[in-house]
């Protein structure tokens, strides 16, 4: 009959996962059993607390941000600040202020100022920003022959690459000047065209708080602003716009970034006309 009721009951124990065995000792020995069951409902307690606690934090967590691999701007809230035309005098206080909010941005350089200023064109590289090409003279290109164009624009890949140690990645036509010849040579020499979503015409502006305004109103999710390190109201309104779209969550990334892994085509323009 023993044996019996022990078989029992340790198909309970089984099932239970834990389980006190009667034995003919005294009280000492139930204190201990008790004292066991005590422990392993604490112990369950316990990991049941942890796991809650595990779930909760993983539903506070954007779904996104816990696939790995997943794009930094398909994450966050991106824009690109992109400034034509220097180096410049002034490229030096933007740059401190781009470094002061940890912000990136991509610079569409002059050929002939990056052979005036190497050593500024490699404080912008050697700060993580991206470095384009902006031919070597800023002329309109759909006005220029064909070896006209590719002198502008090889003539500026070649300074960057001799100052920096690399070729850039993209070019930027003067004045958003393009058309499909120009997209033709621009597939010779193996560089997309960028151009923007908004331009703030800071180069007519001449006034900080236009710019700035100008800007805050451009500004989208995935947006390339056109601006200009060579404009010192430009430089002087950055401060400003870069500390009301922080607190619009946004964050100032290179083109590179903003593309998302993405490769464009030699000669195709980006962002889409229209766009």
């Amino acid at each position: 009959m023993w044996r019996k009721a022990r078989f029992v009951m340790a198909g309970a124990c089984a099932a239970a996962g834990v389980c006190v065995v009667p034995t003919a000792a005294g009280p000492a020995t139930a204190a201990a059993a008790q004292a066991t069951a005590v422990t392993a409902k604490t112990v369950t307690a316990g990991a049941e607390a942890t796991t809650a606690k595990a779930t909760a934090a993983k539903a506070a967590t954007p779904a996104t941000a816990r696939k790995k691999g997943t794009p930094y701007c398909a994450r966050y809230k991106c824009i690109a600040l992109t400034f034509d035309d220097g180096p410049w005098p002034y490229t030096p206080a933007l740059l401190d202020t781009l470094k002061k909010h940890k912000a990136k941005a991509t610079f569409f350089l002059l050929g002939r100022k990056v052979a005036n200023r190497p050593e500024l064109t490699r404080r912008i590289h050697e700060e993580g920003h991206d470095i384009g090409n902006h031919t070597w003279n800023h002329p309109s290109l759909t006005t220029l022959s064909d070896g006209e164009v590719f002198e502008e624009v090889s003539s500026t890949s070649n300074i960057i690459n001799k100052t920096i140690g690399r070729m850039p990645d993209y070019m930027r036509p003067p004045n958003g000047a393009t058309n499909s010849r120009v997209a033709g040579l621009m597939s010779d020499l193996g560089l997309p065209q960028i151009l923007w979503t908004g331009s703030t015409l800071d180069w007519q502006a001449r006034d900080t708080k236009v710019i700035a305004k100008r800007t805050l109103k451009l500004a989208k999710r995935n947006g390339v602003i056109l601006l200009h390190d060579i404009v010192p109201e430009t430089v002087k309104a950055m401060p400003g716009v870069l500390t009301a779209l922080e607190k619009q969550h946004y964050k100032f990334v290179t083109l590179t970034t903003l593309l998302q892994g993405r490769t464009l085509r030699p000669g195709e323009v980006y962002p889409p006309r229209g766009r």
